[in-house]
């Protein structure tokens, strides 16, 4: 018995150990008599816990339930085992650039879910110059009315570098006078590596406050990150009405959402609608996000993208010679301009 109680507590050790370097392990969780039904040979499904506590990774780490953010779709929060962690570093991948607004939107989203949950504190969003030139910023009206955040609420920090932006979400990070702290990079710099997430991430576990990360056309790199999403816009189902789903409407906006990396769960993919009256995603089910009796019709194009050649199959011309513009020659008649024209037409450009 005592011989078993030992090895018992040198698994657990090393498992406490383990979950530190991966950082997945709450500093709340200790090694006591009362944790002996954490073993291996125990299954997620016999285990015995409080009403408090949950299961974050098979045994290995037990945190409270108030720590992940729910979002409202049931298979997404199980899979990642009850949401998003609010004392944590997430990421949010777009793709391409033209994904951008999607990914702001279904961030904005989560804003909403946790100004509703606590303080309406201010957020802090920042970014570098060069993404907010290529993606913009959030229109104050539209925060409003599908986010219920009100613009003041929503502050911005334009940096001219990565660096300084990096420097401004560190020390936003700690602070605990902001509800959560965005921030918004495009491309895959290679300041924004796994030394400089790790600094991100704990902060925000520090600040027990959750710090968005926003990847504009980036790959998936290494990161601190316990959980990436990969994000894009989805097609819009129609607006429903009393009388049925209203032809050629424009329903909620949708998202689609890839789970690329998580310590708790596998990879999935789902399409969410974001209701901004009861301010709560839903999972869009069936095929394509439909179901098969709600499907609707995707219209056709009948204009052609590239029309085809009249003259050869292959509409794209064969390169030729590269010849050199040939000198000016003095205009036609018919070109010169008019008498009342050509006092504008002699005058010289403005300079400055």
């Amino acid at each position: 018995m005592a011989t078993s109680a030992v090895a018992r507590e040198t698994v657990f050790a090393l498992r406490r150990q383990i979950a530190k370097i991966e950082g997945t392990l709450s500093e709340r969780l200790e090694a006591s008599a009362g944790a002996a039904a954490v073993d291996a040979d125990v299954s997620p499904q016999t285990l015995t816990l409080p009403r408090n506590l949950t299961i974050v990774r098979r045994g290995l780490a037990v945190t409270s339930q108030d720590a992940f953010l729910s979002t409202g779709a049931e298979r997404l929060d199980a899979a990642l085992s009850g949401g998003l962690p609010k004392a944590a570093l997430s990421e949010f991948h777009g793709a391409a650039t033209r994904d951008a607004g999607a990914v702001a939107g279904f961030v904005l989203a989560l804003v909403s879910l946790i100004l509703s949950q606590g303080p309406r504190l201010p957020v802090l969003w920042i970014g570098t110059s060069e993404v907010f030139r290529e993606a913009g910023f959030p229109y104050a009206r539209g925060l409003h009315a599908f986010f219920g955040i009100e613009p003041e609420q929503l502050l911005f920090s334009e940096a001219p570098r990565l660096l300084d932006a990096l420097w401004v979400a560190e020390e936003a990070a700690r602070m605990t006078a902001l509800a959560a702290v965005i921030l918004e990079i495009r491309g895959s710099p290679q300041r924004l590596d796994l030394t400089a997430t790790r600094r991100l991430h704990a902060r925000a576990q520090s600040a027990g406050r959750p710090l968005f990360l926003l990847r504009q056309a980036g790959e998936p790199e290494p990161t601190a990150a316990p959980v990436r999403l990969i994000l894009s816009a989805a097609p819009a189902a129609a607006r429903q009405t009393i009388a049925g789903p209203l032809a050629g409407s424009i329903g909620r906006p949708a998202f689609t959402v890839a789970i690329g990396k998580s310590r708790t769960a596998l990879p999935g993919q789902f399409t969410l609608e974001w209701n901004p009256d009861e301010r709560i995603f839903e999972e869009r089910r069936g095929e394509q996000g439909w179901s098969q009796e709600s499907a609707p019709e995707r219209p056709k194009n009948p204009v052609p993208v590239v029309s085809a050649s009249r003259r050869r199959e292959d509409p794209a011309a064969a390169s030729g010679a590269v010849l050199a513009f040939p000198a000016l020659e003095s205009p036609a008649a018919g070109d010169q301009p008019s008498p009342r024209e050509r006092p504008a037409h002699r005058r010289p450009r403005r300079t400055g």
